[in-house]
C-alpha cells in the first residue's frame, strides 16, 4: 500500500523520470535498436490519442452551460499577447539570426502556445473552477490560431508560409485535438442511451489525470530525444533550458498576480503558466527551426515540476484539516 500511495502522490515526477530513462535505454543499448525503430512510430501515433482522451474525459465532467468568458480571461490573454509582441520586437528590432534567433524562437514557442489541454485537470485537483479553465483553453487556442500565421513568416523567411494555408493547417490541428472530443463528450452527456457509459467515465477517479501522466511519459521521452540529437552546442541548449525555466516561473507568477484581483489565483495561474507544449513542439517542427522545439520540450519539464509542487502543497493542506 505504501508503494501505491507513493505512486499516486508522485505520479508526474515518476512519469517524467520513466520517460527519460526509457528513451535513454532504447537509444544507447545497441541490442534494442530494432525495438526502438518499432516503437517510435507507435509513440508518435498514440500521443494525439492521449490528448484526445484527456479532453474527452474532462469535457464529460464539464457543465457546458457554464462555459462563458470572464474578466480574468481577457487579462491573461492580454499579457500573453504583450509577451509575444516583446519576442517579435526583439527579432525584428535587432534583426536576429543564427543561434540568437533560435533562442528567441524557442522562448516564443513557450509563450504563443495555447493553454494546455491538461490545465483543467490540474486546476480541478487544486480545487479551482473546471469550467473557467476550460473556457480559457478554448480562447487561447483561437488566439494562437490567429497569431501564428502572422508571426511565423516574419521569423523564418524561408518557410514559404502564407496566411491562409498556415491558418487552416493550425485550425485543423486545433479542431481535431480540441473541438472533436468536446463534441463527442457533449453527445455522450446528453444522449439517454449513453447515460450509463457517461456515468462510468465520470465515476473513475482521476482518470484524466492518469491519462495525462501517460502522455507526459511519452512527451518527456521525446524531449530527451530532441536534446540528445540537437545539432548545436551545449551552451545554446543550456541557455534555452534556463530561459525556459525563468519564463515558466514568470508566466505562473503573472497569472497568479492577475487571478489575485478576481479571486481566481489557481485558475489564472494554470491558464497563464501551463502550456500545450506538445502542440508547440509540432508547430516548431512544422514552421520554424526544428531546434526551437527544445524550448517547449524543456518547458514541459519545468511546468510539471511546478504542477507537482502545487499538488503536493494542496495534498498537505488537505491532510492538516
Amino acid at each position: 500500500m505504501n508503494i501505491v500511495r507513493f505512486i499516486k502522490n508522485w505520479t508526474l515526477p515518476l512519469a517524467m523520470g520513466i520517460g527519460a530513462v526509457v528513451y535513454l535505454v532504447f537509444a544507447f543499448v545497441p541490442a534494442l535498436d530494432e525495438a526502438s525503430r518499432f516503437f517510435a512510430p507507435i509513440c508518435d501515433a498514440i500521443m494525439p490519442l492521449f490528448m484526445f482522451l484527456i479532453l474527452f474525459v474532462t469535457f464529460c465532467k464539464v457543465d457546458f452551460r457554464a462555459l462563458r468568458p470572464v474578466a480574468w480571461h481577457w487579462w491573461v490573454l492580454l499579457f500573453n499577447f504583450v509577451f509575444v509582441l516583446v519576442c517579435m520586437g526583439l527579432v525584428l528590432g535587432f534583426c536576429l539570426t543564427g543561434d540568437s534567433l533560435v533562442l528567441v524562437e524557442a522562448i516564443l514557442m513557450c509563450i504563443i502556445s495555447p493553454g494546455a489541454t491538461a490545465s483543467a485537470v490540474v486546476t480541478q485537483k487544486l480545487g479551482g473552477s473546471l469550467e473557467e479553465t476550460t473556457t480559457h483553453t478554448f480562447l487561447s487556442n483561437f488566439v494562437t490560431v490567429m497569431l501564428v500565421p502572422v508571426c511565423f513568416p516574419m521569423l523564418e523567411k524561408g518557410a514559404h508560409m502564407t496566411f491562409l494555408p498556415a491558418f487552416f493547417a493550425i485550425l485543423y490541428k486545433v479542431a481535431i485535438v480540441l473541438l472533436l472530443p468536446m463534441l463527442l463528450a457533449f453527445i455522450v452527456k446528453h444522449t439517454p442511451a449513453l447515460h450509463r457509459f457517461h456515468m462510468w467515465v465520470i465515476s473513475v477517479k482521476d482518470l484524466s489525470y492518469y491519462l495525462w501522466a501517460c502522455s507526459l511519459l511519452i512527451v518527456t521521452g521525446t524531449t530527451v530525444k530532441n536534446i540528445v540529437h540537437a545539432e548545436t552546442g551545449v551552451t545554446l541548449l543550456i541557455a534555452i533550458a534556463l530561459l525556459g525555466l525563468v519564463l515558466c516561473v514568470v508566466q505562473f507568477a503573472v497569472g497568479k498576480f492577475i487571478g489575485h484581483y478576481f479571486h481566481r489565483v489557481v485558475e489564472a495561474g494554470q491558464a497563464m503558466g501551463q502550456k500545450n507544449t506538445a502542440f508547440a513542439i509540432w508547430m516548431a517542427y512544422t514552421f520554424l527551426n526544428p531546434l526551437s522545439s527544445v524550448g517547449p520540450g524543456c518547458y514541459i519539464l519545468w511546468q510539471n515540476i511546478i504542477n507537482s509542487f502545487e499538488i503536493w502543497q494542496k495534498r498537505k493542506a488537505d491532510e492538516t484539516r
